[in-house]
């Protein structure tokens, strides 16, 4: 996992919330009996969306997880290379703002 603890801990807490919304969907819910002609509490299109928007976020997590794993490898491959770098970036972002 990355090492920004502020990262891991957003990440954590994503999935976190996906399991409990998970949960709270499969597990059993008590409800009064409906009759046949009522409609279903959630339409199949819904459910559907929500579980696109679920996976969609699976996906940016683990690609996050991966871009900041991948990150933290080149950076120890290449520590002066990237303190080269991070140096020139914050020139550049320094002097954008000082235009202003």
């Amino acid at each position: 996992m990355a090492s920004d603890p502020a990262l891991s801990r957003e990440l954590k807490a994503l999935r976190e919330e996906l399991s409990t919304a998970q949960r709270e969907r499969a597990g059993p819910v008590a409800a009064p009996e409906r009759e046949p002609s009522a409609p279903p509490s959630q339409p199949p299109q819904d459910r559907a969306e929500d579980d696109h928007v679920r996976e969609q976020l699976r996906e940016f997590i683990d690609e996050a997880t991966q871009f900041f794993e991948q990150a933290e490898k080149s950076i120890a491959a290449h520590p002066a290379q990237s303190v080269v770098g991070a140096l020139l970036v914050g020139i550049l972002i320094g002097r954008l703002i000082g235009r202003r």
